[in-house]
C-alpha cells in the first residue's frame, strides 16, 4: 500500500483523561481470580505475584507520577507509512553528540529506557566524560503505546527498520547508532542492513541466532555457551506459548487482554522478574491499557512469523551486550550468522530488563562500543 504522509514533526504531552483512571480503577476493584493449585508455579504465572502487582495498581500506583516523569522528556508524533510514530527525542548539551535510535520490545515499552537518558545524554551530570554523549530518539513501536493501534497488516521488523530509518532522516541526523532490547534487538540490526550508509553501528542485548542442526556445530561449546543452550532449551521447554499463541492468533488473545487489566497483567508479566520494582511493571501495562494496544502489539509476532527474512548480512559493526539472567545469544551461532560482531561483553546480572535494572552497565558498554564508532 501506497501512503502519502504528513511528514510534520508534531509536539506530543501525554495526558490520560482521567475518566480513563477511574474506569481501570473500577476493573480493578472487581476483578474475578482464577483458582491455583496450592504452591503451583509450573504452569504459568503464580497467582500470589499477580495478585501483589493487581493490589499495589489498585491502592497505590501513582500514574500520574509516572505520567509526569515521561512527559519530563521532549515527545513527538509524526506519520511515516502511514502509521503515527510517538517517540521521545533527548538532545545533549554537549556538542557533537552522536545520535542514537533505541528500540523496547515486548511487554516492555519506552519506559525501559527512562534510567539511561541522564547518563547518556547528560555525562557531566552523572559523573562521566562529557566528550561521550548522545542525542536519544527513543521510539515507541507501531502498534505499541502511542504509536498504535496499527491500522493495517505488514507491520514487521524490517518495515519498523525502514521507518526507523524514515525518522532518523527527518530529524536531520547523518550517522547514527542503533540500539535495541528484545523485539528491538532485531530491528535494530534491520536498520542497520537497510540504512548502511548511514548507520554508524548496531548494539543490541539479544542476538537470535540459533544451532542448524549440523552435530558438529555443538562440539567444544564453551561453559559460556553450554550455559546460554541451558537457557534456551529451558525456555522453549517452559515459556515460549505466548510466542507461539500471538504469531498464530493475536487476535483471539485480544479479547482478553483488552476487556481485563488484570488479564493484561498477568499476560505482560510472565516475562517480568518478579524481582523487579512492582511500579516499573505496572507503568510498562499502563502503555498498553491505557492506549489500548495490546492487540495491536501483539500482532507484530504474527507479522514476524509471516515475513521473509532478509538473508545477506548486515554489514554495519555490531555489539552485543549479554546479561546474566537473560538468553542473549551463543556466540558461534551469532558469529555464523554475523560476521561483523566486533565487541562481545557479558555482565553477573541485568537480566532482560537491563535498562532498568543494570543501567550502568548498559550506558557503560553503549558508550565504549560507539566510542570508535563516531
Amino acid at each position: 500500500m501506497t501512503h502519502t504522509d504528513d511528514a510534520t514533526i508534531r509536539p506530543f504531552r501525554i495526558d490520560i483523561p482521567q475518566a480513563d483512571l477511574d474506569d481501570l480503577q473500577a476493573r480493578l476493584d472487581r476483578v474475578r481470580w482464577p483458582d491455583e493449585i496450592q504452591d503451583d508455579t509450573e504452569r504459568g504465572v503464580h497467582l500470589p505475584f499477580v495478585q501483589g502487582l493487581a493490589e499495589r495498581w489498585r491502592t497505590g500506583y501513582d500514574w500520574r507520577a509516572w505520567e509526569a516523569r515521561l512527559n519530563a522528556h521532549p515527545q513527538f508524533t509524526t506519520e511515516i507509512d502511514g502509521q503515527t510514530v510517538h517517540f521521545l527525542h533527548i538532545r545533549s548539551a554537549q556538542p557533537d553528540a552522536f545520535p542514537l535510535i533505541v528500540t523496547h520490545g515486548w511487554p516492555g515499552s519506552i519506559v525501559e529506557f527512562l534510567d539511561i537518558i541522564g547518563p547518556l545524554t547528560d555525562p557531566r551530570s552523572h559523573g562521566l566524560d562529557p566528550a561521550i554523549a548522545f542525542d536519544l530518539v527513543i521510539p515507541s513501536i507501531p502498534g505499541y503505546g502511542f504509536s498504535g493501534p496499527t491500522t493495517e497488516a505488514g507491520w514487521n521488523n524490517v518495515r519498523i527498520a525502514r521507518a526507523w530509518a524514515e525518522l532518523m532522516r527527518r530529524l536531520g541526523y547523518e550517522r547514527y547508532g542503533a540500539v535495541g532490547n528484545d523485539a528491538g534487538s532485531m530491528i535494530s540490526p534491520e536498520v542497520g542492513r537497510i540504512d548502511p550508509d548511514h548507520v554508524a553501528g548496531v548494539h543490541v542485548t539479544q542476538i537470535f541466532s540459533f544451532p542448524s542442526g549440523d552435530p558438529s556445530e555443538m562440539a567444544d561449546l564453551t561453559e559460556e555457551e553450554q550455559s546460554q543452550l541451558q537457557t534456551l532449551q529451558w525456555f522453549y521447554q517452559n515459556k515460549m506459548s505466548f510466542n507461539t499463541l500471538m504469531a498464530q492468533q493475536p487476535q483471539t488473545l485480544a479479547f482478553a487482554v483488552t476487556d481485563s487489566p488484570v488479564g493484561l497483567l498477568a499476560w505482560n508479566a510472565q516475562l517480568f522478574d518478579e524481582e523487579m520494582d512492582p511500579d516499573f511493571i505496572l507503568t510498562n501495562v499502563m502503555l498498553y491499557w491505557l492506549t489500548g494496544t495490546a492487540a495491536s502489539a501483539a500482532r507484530l509476532y504474527h507479522e514476524n512469523a509471516q515475513m521473509a527474512h532478509p538473508t545477506e548480512p548486515t554489514t554495519v559493526p555490531m555489539a552485543l551486550a549479554s546479561f546474566a539472567g537473560d538468553f542473549s545469544g551463543i556466540r558461534r551461532f551469532a558469529q555464523r550468522d554475523h560476521s561483523n560482531i566486533v565487541r562481545w561483553s557479558s555482565f553477573d546480572h541485568g537480566g532482560h530488563f537491563s535498562g532498568h535494572k543494570a543501567p550502568d552497565l548498559l550506558t557503560g558498554d553503549i558508550r565504549e562500543f560507539f566510542l570508535g564508532l563516531r
